[in-house]
């Protein structure tokens, strides 16, 4: 880490805020493509560096640490006239410089090091803090999600403030941050600012369910979104509310939290699911798949002295990981990849490094060495670790945020220190969300007083119960091998890719739904030719509020499985880099042909070394053909059709082609994933692999052919262990492909023949991967499908009739 945050940042990324380990150079707001919301965290302040000041100390690098803390207070300027997220400007830059001032103060009056600091980075935080204050300026005291840190909110400058709505993460993760400063400083506005914003949550929660929404209106307080879980948009609410207890030694944050507690544990969690809900309907589930967002949950848990359901939870994700590599940004029920991202997030590091100081069981040593082990050999390339574009391929993504140096080292560090490897009693700290260090004796440092708030007139405190404890484990569980014989079950179940839960707890709501008895209608069971699931649709949107409630569900799964078979239709390839320097490391997402070798059904992929085509266009024959045989050709999109290329290709004795758009600043990245399609006629002649990669992407590869001269490449379904793909040292001859790893789609013939290249989203109809089905009679399917159409849209009136009803009820 100390190699990444001096030596590499320095020499390749300082002063960015971040580095882009593929490309080895800064990413710098405004000079790269725009990626949306994610890059509101970027501030032009140098944000990785600010992020890292307390891991170095951590690590015992005292001296770099030093050298760093000059170098923020050097070239560091807070005063850019940029808009940023207030949520990620707090964690990660205010909480970074309260991170690196309580290391200073504590290294200083250990009497060898920062002799010299004077409160240097409290000053800047402090400056921190009041470039975010301007964004408390509502009637509810919720922050507005932007803020410009020069103009503030509002006015033509500022280029922000109108906005209407927050996440309840983004206004409920304030109080660690604000209330240190405040408690640092001797000003009471931050901690008072952050107060209110609770406050006010805790006052629109739902009352019957006591949850809180996704998002909310800044101004009015309504919920925009009403699902409640524990992942994305909320996961830091609940996190802050025990940790300002702990912090501020305030009871009532813990009483807050122990209603929040109580009724995630009620209606969200489905041991070892956590499934988002709806708030106004906690038994009805919100979606069938998890975020990954979610995996610091077991930490917490382990925090509030919970450690059944933590381990549980903690072993599903470990056997999802073990799945996968790594945790895929959503999941299903049934453990399959709905987002295949991976911007090497580190909350399931925290949790197994709790839940091992919980239990002191060795499992989850191993459990840290796997996420290591994976991290060297599918994140790590020559310039740091990069993020993964898709988990199934390994293919990467120029990217690596600063909390992957924030928090996932100092956790695998804390996971596998000794004692006498720390330089201080970590116990006396308490981490924020972003890892940062603050210490518990701001519970005693003098701060205003907060106004009496009645909280908990409504609701009737056990004080009888854990709520205001902390259980001896070891006492409630004496058999040393408790942890162990709740996660074979779990294990099992996912290596058997286990079904989805039932929905509803209890047999009363199991045995009310629509189909009298019968389990309600699940969407990957539905037919439409089917006279029996006719009649479970029309019941469902017709016969009370709670069909209407499984109508609900039976939609929103439907959408969901039609997404889920469209993206298992064009899974993408992956393009690996294996020749020296990169050895593997670098994995550039592909889209694929729908001809020529089928990748996916190759155990070796094709490998060789790459030549750029003459002409680049691979639309005549190649004048360089002695030069390309043998090897995989790279060419350039357009003035032909792709069939056409890979003829060409095959023709000079190419043994796969690689074809690299000539959109300028396109990129996997911010465009779905393309494959190439024939050219309307039989290219059954075509037995090569034709892969496509994006303008970027196609730079990173020949940026290094110019630098190396001669690079090898692996084209396969997805990436191979690195130990295994330098082994080999000659091309994979195309010839000794079987003729079954190739597959021709031939196009419509009245579709026009001049598209080469068609969105993922769009290509073909839904393929069902189950047994094909007994011959049945022949329907009339067009007015089948004219059936179900308008029996759909009298079940929306009807749902829309019971939704109506029960809100004025």
């Amino acid at each position: 880490i100390c190699i990444y945050i001096g030596c590499v940042l320095q020499d390749h990324a300082y002063p960015a805020d971040e580095l882009m380990p593929l490309t080895c150079r800064g990413r710098v707001r405004g000079l790269e493509p725009s990626r949306g919301d994610v890059d509101d965290a970027l501030g032009k302040f140098s944000l990785t560096l600010i992020d890292t000041l307390d891991t170095l100390v951590l690590l015992n690098k005292t001296t770099e640490f030093e050298e760093a803390v000059r170098r923020v207070l050097t070239d560091v300027r807070l005063d850019n006239d940029i808009v940023v997220s207030v949520f990620e400007t707090n964690i990660r830059v205010l909480g970074g410089l309260l991170g690196g001032h309580s290391m200073a103060v504590m290294l200083k009056d250990a009497g060898h090091h920062m002799q010299w600091y004077q409160d240097e980075l409290l000053h800047m935080a402090k400056d921190v803090g009041l470039r975010l204050l301007p964004a408390f300026n509502t009637s509810s005291g919720l922050p507005y999600p932007r803020v410009n840190l020069k103009h503030g909110i509002r006015g033509p400058e500022s280029r922000t403030g109108t906005e209407t709505d927050t996440c309840t993460a983004c206004a409920g993760t304030i109080i660690l941050e604000f209330a240190a400063l405040s408690r640092f400083t001797g000003d009471p506005v931050f901690e008072v600012h952050a107060r209110r914003a609770l406050d006010f949550l805790w006052e629109k929660r739902q009352r019957n369910s006591n949850l809180v929404g996704t998002t909310i209106n800044i101004h009015s307080g309504e919920w925009v979104r009403r699902d409640s879980g524990v992942g994305a948009g909320i996961d830091s609410y609940y996190e802050y509310l025990l940790k300002a207890y702990i912090l501020l030694g305030d009871d009532l944050f813990l009483q807050r939290f122990n209603i929040h507690y109580a009724s995630i544990m009620k209606y969200i969690s489905q041991p070892p699911l956590l499934l988002d809900v709806h708030i106004h309907k906690p038994l009805l589930p919100a979606r069938t798949w998890m975020d990954s967002l979610l995996a610091f949950f077991p930490g917490l848990q382990v925090l509030k002295g919970d450690i059944r359901p933590a381990i549980e939870t903690h072993e599903m994700l470990y056997q999802v990981t073990k799945k996968h590599n790594f945790l895929p940004e959503a999941f299903t029920t049934d453990f399959r990849v709905h987002w295949a991202q991976h911007p090497l997030r580190p909350e399931f590091a925290e949790s197994t490094y709790f839940l091992y100081k919980a239990t002191k069981d060795p499992y989850y040593l191993e459990v840290g060495r796997t996420v290591l082990d994976n991290l060297n050999r599918f994140a790590r390339v020559p310039c740091g670790f990069a993020a993964m574009k898709d988990v199934r391929t390994g293919s990467h993504e120029d990217r690596m945020d600063s909390f992957f140096l924030a928090e996932m080292f100092k956790y695998l560090f804390l996971l596998f220190a000794e004692e006498e490897d720390l330089t201080f009693n970590v116990e006396d700290y308490i981490f924020t969300t972003e890892a940062h260090l603050l210490p518990l004796s701001l519970s005693t440092a003098p701060h205003a007083p907060s106004p009496p708030t009645n909280t908990t007139s409504e609701e009737e405190l056990d004080d009888s119960n854990f709520d205001w404890t902390c259980p001896n484990t070891r006492l409630l569980f004496p058999d040393p091998a408790f942890p162990r014989n709740l996660r074979d079950p779990i294990r099992s179940a996912v290596d058997k890719s286990c079904p989805r839960p039932a929905i509803h707890r209890g047999k009363e709501r199991f045995c009310s739904g629509p189909g009298m008895g019968r389990p309600p209608l699940r969407a990957q069971d539905f037919m439409a030719n089917n006279p029996d699931h006719l009649e479970l649709l029309r019941r469902m949107g017709a016969v009370s509020a709670v069909a209407a409630e499984d109508g609900m569900r039976f939609m929103q799964e439907m959408m969901e499985l039609s997404s889920q078979q469209q993206k298992e239709q064009l899974p993408p390839r992956a393009v690996q880099i294996v020749s020296h320097p990169f050895f593997g490391r670098v994995v550039l997402t592909s889209g694929p042909a729908q001809f020529g070798t089928d990748l996916s059904k190759s155990i070796t992929g094709v490998r060789g070394f790459v030549t750029v085509a003459e002409p680049y266009s691979g639309c005549a024959e190649l004048s360089n053909a002695a030069f390309v045989q043998g090897r995989i050709a790279l060419l350039q999109r357009g003035q032909c059709m792709f069939a056409e290329k890979a003829r060409h290709i095959m023709k000079a004795g190419a043994i796969g082609g690689i074809v690299i758009d000539d959109n300028e600043g396109s990129s996997s990245d911010t465009a779905p994933l393309f494959q190439m399609a024939g050219d309307g006629r039989n290219t059954d002649d075509v037995t090569l692999p034709l892969l496509f990669l994006f303008y970027k992407e196609g730079n990173i590869l020949l940026e290094a052919l110019k630098e190396y001269r001669e690079v090898e490449v692996l084209l396969s379904d997805k990436a191979r262990d690195r130990d295994c793909s330098t082994d080999q040292t000659s091309p994979v001859p195309a010839a000794t492909l079987d003729q079954s790893h190739v597959r021709t789609v031939e196009l419509d013939e009245s579709a026009p023949h001049n598209e080469e290249v068609t969105p993922e989203e769009d290509v073909g109809p839904a393929i069902k991967r189950n047994p094909e089905p007994e011959e049945e009679p022949e329907v009339d399917k067009d007015s089948s499908r004219k059936s179900v159409e308008a029996m759909m849209a009298d079940w929306r009136e009807d749902l829309e009739a019971f939704q109506q009803m029960e809100d004025e009820l």
